[in-house]
C-alpha cells in the first residue's frame, strides 16, 4: 500500500491533471458499484415482486458512464477548481493558509458554487445518458435537485472543513473523490425513493418552477 502510494505522489507531481482525472473515473465507477448494491438492496425492501429474487448483476454500462463523469468532468474541473480556489483566497483575499477565514471562505465558495454545480451537472449528465428527453431531465432535476442539495449540506461542510485544514491542495480532489464512493451511493438512494413524501417536505419550503 505504501508503495501504491509513492507511485500515486510520483505520477500527481509530474502528471498532476492526468493523474487526477485518471483517479477521479477509477473512484467514480467503483462507487457507482457500490451505489447499484445500495439500489438493488434498498428496491428489495420497498417492494415484494419476482423480479426481485433476481440475482444481482453490476450494470457495467452505467459503471462506464459514471467513470466518464468522473474523467471528464470531477477530474479535470475539481483540479482546477480546488488548486484556483487556494490560489485566489491566499492571493486575492490575502487570507492566512489554514486560518479560521480562510478555511471558511473555502468552504462556503465550495457549498455555495461547486457543490450546486456539481449535483446539476450530475443529474443533467446521468439523464442524457439514459435516453431521457429534456422534459424528464427537468422533472427528474425538480424532484431531486434540492432534497440532495440539502441533505448534502448537512454533511460536505463538514468533511471540507477537515479537507481544507489538514489537507494539502494536490490531495484534496482525492479525498473529495472518496468520500463520493459514498455520496454515489447517496445520490443513488435518493433517486430510487422518486416522489417519496419526504422530498415534497422539503421542496414545500422552496418550490421549484
Amino acid at each position: 500500500m505504501l508503495k501504491l502510494w509513492r507511485w500515486y505522489q510520483k505520477c500527481l507531481a509530474v502528471h498532476p491533471v492526468k493523474t487526477q482525472v485518471i483517479s477521479s473515473g477509477i473512484i467514480w465507477g467503483a462507487g457507482d458499484i457500490a451505489a447499484q448494491c445500495v439500489t438493488h438492496y434498498t428496491a428489495k425492501t420497498r417492494t415484494t415482486t419476482e423480479d426481485d429474487n433476481k440475482e444481482f448483476k453490476i450494470n457495467w454500462k452505467r459503471v462506464s458512464t459514471t467513470s466518464l463523469f468522473g474523467l471528464g468532468f470531477v477530474g479535470p474541473v475539481g483540479h482546477y477548481w480546488y488548486e484556483g480556489l487556494d490560489r485566489f483566497i491566499r492571493l486575492k483575499l490575502m487570507l492566512k493558509p489554514n486560518s479560521f477565514p480562510f478555511v471558511a471562505a473555502k468552504v462556503g465558495a465550495d457549498g455555495f458554487l461547486f457543490g450546486p454545480l456539481d449535483l446539476l451537472v450530475f443529474f443533467t449528465y446521468m439523464g442524457f445518458s439514459t435516453g431521457k428527453s429534456v422534459p424528464q431531465i427537468k422533472e427528474d432535476v425538480k424532484r431531486d435537485f434540492l432534497p440532495a442539495l440539502i441533505l448534502e449540506g448537512g454533511i460536505w461542510p463538514v468533511v471540507q472543513v477537515a479537507n481544507f485544514r489538514y489537507v494539502p491542495v494536490r490531495y484534496q480532489l482525492l479525498y473529495v473523490n472518496f468520500f463520493c464512493l459514498l455520496d454515489s451511493c447517496f445520490l443513488s438512494w435518493v433517486e430510487q425513493q422518486q416522489d417519496a413524501p419526504w422530498k415534497e417536505w422539503i421542496k414545500s419550503f422552496i418550490p421549484l418552477k
